[in-house]
């Protein structure tokens, strides 16, 4: 476990063992600017010696791997949980804004054609590359990162779907021939209902993983029911246990991994790409477990630093509820707003507490001053404690951050020639 220093001036140095931060912080010789990394600030002028460290970042479009290392030791690792739901947070701020516009505004002119879509992606892949360059920054301010080498990875979806697909049949899609998407999925299920079998009642075709669950229109999600099927798998009689693959991370990692360096290296120098295949070459040459953060140790090009035995944990987490009004208006049709005070007796949402010798977080916040409270996991502490019986320990700062203790890997003694 290391201790990570600041300069006078707020650059990273190398960081320290935790008995000579102590005594630094003792002797009145720093002082401390963040928990979660354990960071010190020193307020003395100090010698910038430092080494050259690398970053390997294992990007993705649910999980970041992060490694920092030295020749001869790992520094600094960490696994980054991204967030998941934000598709569907723009779907219902989209039908409340519909609902907002139709009642109160509509004698107003249509505004929905005059913006540019030029160089335009999703706000849910924007999201996931904006949080990839925040997490480097933030590793960046505690270490004097030189390198920054980052694993990309380019999937074809379609030869995902079919193997053996080759040539033209790459222009056709499943649905070529077909007037529309319905008459394909009814064409490949040989118009029958996929759970009694019936031709003759009227046919309908199902998503298996609902729309609200974030499920797509593509073929692979649909499937051929009768109406009397279809309203039992609504209602919930019956089950149907198919689940369809998704190819929604790969598709964001296509998108993402062009933009994601090119951002990188219009905000810092040194910023390489590596590749998958070359990344899981050497990782199995070492005798290491897949991991995210295994992988970004290997990314990282120093296969013989000694590993470290603590990894931290990121989650983003949503910062504000946008949605102006509560849905279902109160007593005499009066629509409350449906934002609370952000601070509650000093507390906001997020925060971590200590609660009982137990570190977890307030998850969720009354005006009476009760909170309720979880750990990192999601274990529930407590659905209601009053705010007198908990202690700050960090504000939020748009993400829950946690530590572990991790048991390094013991590499095979082989010699890996790294490109």
């Amino acid at each position: 476990m290391f201790v990570y220093v600041k300069n006078k001036d707020d650059k990273p140095l190398m960081p320290c063992h935790p008995a000579k931060a102590r005594i630094l912080l003792k002797k009145g010789k720093a002082k401390v600017v963040d928990r979660t990394p354990f960071t010190i600030r020193l307020l003395y002028q100090a010698d910038n010696n430092i080494q050259d460290v690398n970053l390997g970042v294992d990007a993705g479009s649910k999980y970041i791997g992060l490694s920092a290392t030295t020749e001869k030791k790992e520094l600094f690792k960490a696994e980054v949980e991204l967030r998941q739901d934000i598709p569907k947070l723009l779907e219902s701020r989209k039908s409340l804004r519909r609902s907002r516009r139709s009642r109160k505004l509509r004698y107003r002119p249509a505004r929905f054609d005059n913006r540019g879509k030029k160089g335009w992606i999703a706000p849910s892949i924007q999201h996931k590359i904006d949080c990839h360059i925040t997490i480097i920054k933030k590793v960046s301010n505690i270490l004097p990162i030189k390198n920054i080498i980052v694993e990309t990875a380019e999937f074809d979806v379609q030869k995902l779907k079919n193997p053996n697909i080759r040539g033209k049949e790459y222009q056709n899609g499943a649905s070529a021939g077909f007037y529309n998407v319905k008459s394909a999925v009814l064409h490949r299920d040989n118009y029958k209902c996929q759970i009694c079998g019936e031709k003759q009642a009227k046919l309908e075709v199902h998503h298996i993983r609902f729309r609200s669950q974030d499920g797509s229109n593509s073929m692979d999600n649909l499937v051929v029911l009768c109406s009397e099927c279809h309203s039992k798998v609504h209602s919930g009689e019956l089950t149907f246990d198919k689940k369809p693959k998704s190819f929604k991370h790969p598709t964001h990692m296509n998108i993402m991994r062009k933009k994601l360096i090119k951002q990188l290296q219009k905000d810092f120098n040194n910023v390489f790409e590596t590749f998958g295949y070359l990344t899981k070459y050497n990782r199995e040459n070492l005798g290491i477990e897949k991991s995210h953060v295994n992988d970004a140790f290997i990314i990282s090009h120093n296969p013989d630093a000694e590993r470290l035995d603590v990894e931290y944990l990121y989650r983003k987490v949503r910062r504000h509820n946008r949605s102006i009004h509560k849905n279902k208006p109160s007593k005499g049709g009066l629509r409350k707003r449906n934002q609370s005070a952000y601070i509650v007796n000093g507390f906001r949402r997020f925060d971590k507490v200590m609660y009982k010798n137990i570190v977890c977080f307030i998850t969720g916040k009354r005006s009476s001053g009760y909170f309720q409270l979880k750990t990192f996991d999601g274990t529930v502490i407590s659905q209601g404690v009053n705010s007198k019986k908990l202690k700050l320990l960090e504000p939020v700062k748009g993400w829950l951050i946690d530590r572990r203790t991790a048991i390094p890997p013991r590499p095979k003694e082989v010699e890996v020639s790294l490109p």
